[in-house]
């Protein structure tokens, strides 16, 4: 089998490049994909957390309603108490003690209805924000299964094409020298998955720095592969190939 060119080895690992290319972002795709199910989950998450957090507040609110309801529940039940006793007393001054106490107490129930009318007040204002936050979980949670079911569907494409350009790949492999292409998929792994790029306007389009014009030369002899000096990627002239 005749020894292929330099020239053509160029040619194919470009062609490679373009498989390669293809791969690399795939695979960024795939990397980043499940980053963005995560994101979406946490603001679903988020949402849910204060519509819990809401809800929660409401539930104490109620058990302290409760609370306070008992609590005046003993108080009127002290005060019929005591008022029946005012008809067992039997001097002015035991009698003006028990007005004095039942009138203490009396204060007291104030303060409890008090109480508890601030905390239907409170809790008509948390329920009309559930009412609210609600619409806004419902919405959250529709916009995450949904984007969930798209991106997961994005990466069974993915990763479909991804199978089909590894096998293709295969196919660019053939006449490419061991040491070229040994050479080549280093710096494919160290590069982003750009490893051999094209000169325009004199500057290499791998990091955009300029190219020295004996550099240029020296790749159209095409008596080796060329690397750039600030990128360390394969160099290659379009118009030369």
């Amino acid at each position: 089998m005749p020894e292929i060119s330099v020239k053509d080895q160029v040619k194919r690992l470009v062609d490679l490049q373009t498989i390669d290319g293809q791969i690399h972002q795939i695979r960024t795709d795939l990397t980043e994909k499940p980053a963005l199910i995560e994101g979406l989950k946490k603001e679903f998450e988020t949402s849910k957390a204060h519509f819990n957090a809401l809800t929660n507040k409401l539930k104490a609110i109620q058990l302290k309603r409760k609370e306070l309801e008992l609590d005046l529940k003993n108080n009127e039940d002290q005060i019929a108490k005591f008022n029946a006793q005012l008809f067992l007393i039997k001097t002015n001054k035991e009698y003006q003690a028990k007005l004095t106490e039942i009138a203490s107490i009396q204060a007291d129930k104030s303060i409890f209805e008090e109480k508890i009318l601030i905390s239907y007040d409170e809790a008509d204002l948390v329920q009309a924000d559930i009412n609210k936050e609600k619409i806004v979980v419902a919405a959250q949670e529709n916009r995450y299964l949904t984007q969930k079911k798209i991106i997961e569907d994005d990466i069974v494409l993915l990763e479909d094409r991804s199978k089909v350009l590894a096998s293709q790949r295969k196919q660019f492999l053939v006449g490419i020298d061991e040491a070229c292409l040994a050479r080549y998929e280093r710096i494919l792994a160290h590069k982003d998955g750009l490893a051999i790029v094209p000169i325009k306007n004199n500057s290499c389009m791998g990091c955009h720095m300029n190219v020295p014009p004996q550099t240029i030369n020296a790749i159209k002899t095409h008596d080796q592969l060329i690397i750039c000096e600030i990128c360390q990627r394969i160099l290659y002239v379009e118009d030369d190939l």
